[in-house]
């Protein structure tokens, strides 16, 4: 099998709870005893992830430490920081650099979410080659929080909605990208999957796929869910 690898995005401003986490980036807040960017990395781990890129852009210094530190048998992990904001897809270029490869697939995830879904399916949708890119859709019971998909009857990303509230398809910030559909990205920065690459590729007749899942998710961008936070790694702890 080849080895998969992950990029977990982490440069961030987190704005809504900076406030409560003076001198740390959003994904190293403590959470059930530990910083919450290690619980994604052990969620990674467990789901297969051999080789993991860290984005960092503010406060890079605190999550380039914690990288440094951080030893798992098995595991290639190392923090790439971004010198300018680059924007979610800029910070994954910066982090694979040379080595977008069209023999390699990149798992792209957020550093301060978590959707507790089995990958294993989203890996099985590259297996046909028509398909460059997966995405991983949640189904919600509130999505006024999130951005929405728009699917077809072939489960094919349509386009990215706009937040709306009620039970929704969201966009749990989980992707799945061939290589060497690197080289079709806009070449501006800051650049965003969602904004810029995604409606970038759909215009061009990109294939990309959504799997659907029902899944535990946490996203700890506010103050309430980071209250929240230690009670759902506590309760999911064999996830991890």
């Amino acid at each position: 099998m080849t080895t998969r690898r992950a990029v977990i995005l982490a440069g961030g401003l987190g704005t809504r709870v900076r406030h409560i986490l003076p001198g740390a980036p959003k994904p190293m807040a403590r959470v059930a005893g530990r910083p919450f960017l290690e619980w994604v990395i052990r969620f990674l781990v467990r789901q297969g992830i051999k080789e993991i890129r860290v984005s960092a852009g503010y406060l890079a210094s605190v999550i380039s430490q914690f990288v440094d530190e951080t030893r798992i048998a098995g595991i290639d992990i190392r923090c790439v920081v971004e010198q300018n904001a680059l924007g979610t897809a800029g910070g994954f270029l910066n982090a694979i650099q040379d080595e977008a490869k069209e023999d390699l697939s990149w798992l792209v995830c957020n550093g301060d979410s978590l959707v507790l879904a089995d990958l294993d399916p989203l890996y099985k949708t590259l297996e046909d080659p028509t398909v460059q890119a997966a995405v991983l859709g949640l189904r919600v019971e509130d999505s006024s929080r999130y951005g929405g998909l728009q699917i077809d009857g072939y489960s094919r990303l349509q386009c990215f909605n706009e937040k709306q509230p009620g039970f929704g398809l969201i966009n749990a910030g989980v992707y799945l990208l061939r290589g060497n559909l690197t080289t079709r990205f806009p070449s501006y920065r800051p650049l965003s999957f969602e904004k810029d690459v995604f409606p970038c590729l759909l215009s061009e007749k990109v294939k990309i796929r959504v799997f659907s899942v029902d899944a535990p998710f946490l996203d700890i961008g506010t103050e309430e869910a980071l209250r929240l936070a230690d009670d759902f790694i506590s309760s999911h702890q064999k996830r991890f």
